[in-house]
């Protein structure tokens, strides 16, 4: 494609646009490419800014409501910025009894951090998961790839004190 002057964002730089031309170029002609594109293009710049949604368009030669409308629909792409590290908080029964709802309440209040959202600095997302399948260690929370059990309120912070 070699337009990056055409593709102006302040979290997108011309080596993630020079990835998303190569993912282009590796899927256009491939049926059904707008998922795969968006999915790498995603996992090159953290989200999907609506310039990067364009820029898709134009490289796939689709209309940028077909992209932007696969974008929406499924919730494995986010249209918003996400932190640098993702903070999953498991809802399961197990969890829920056994006090997750503190913990995540004490993310809340400590990073002012909402179920959804991000922190200004993008340091941290949080999700509320409806199960991560280990009940055995509930509460459970996980950060990025690591998973930690048996946790309380007291311990968050200092779990997520090694995350910058």
């Amino acid at each position: 494609m070699a337009a990056t002057d055409k593709l102006q964002h302040p979290d997108v730089t011309p080596e993630m646009i020079r990835e998303i031309d190569d993912i282009i170029e590796s899927q256009k002609n491939a049926p059904g490419a707008v998922i795969p594109v968006l999915r790498m293009s995603q996992d090159v710049v953290g989200y999907l800014p609506v310039e990067v949604i364009d820029y898709i368009s134009a490289g796939l030669n689709i209309p940028s409501s077909d992209v932007y409308g696969v974008a929406t629909f499924y919730s494995l792409f986010s249209l918003t910025p996400k932190g640098r590290h993702r903070i999953r908080a498991c809802l399961g029964t197990a969890c829920y009894v056994k006090g997750i709802k503190e913990v995540m309440g004490r993310i809340s209040k400590e990073f002012d951090l909402e179920v959804g959202g991000t922190t200004e600095d993008r340091r941290f997302s949080l999700e509320a998961v409806r199960c991560l399948g280990a009940c055995g260690l509930a509460p459970v929370v996980v950060v990025d790839q690591d998973t930690y059990g048996g946790i309380s309120a007291d311990q968050v912070s200092g779990i997520l004190e090694k995350y910058e």
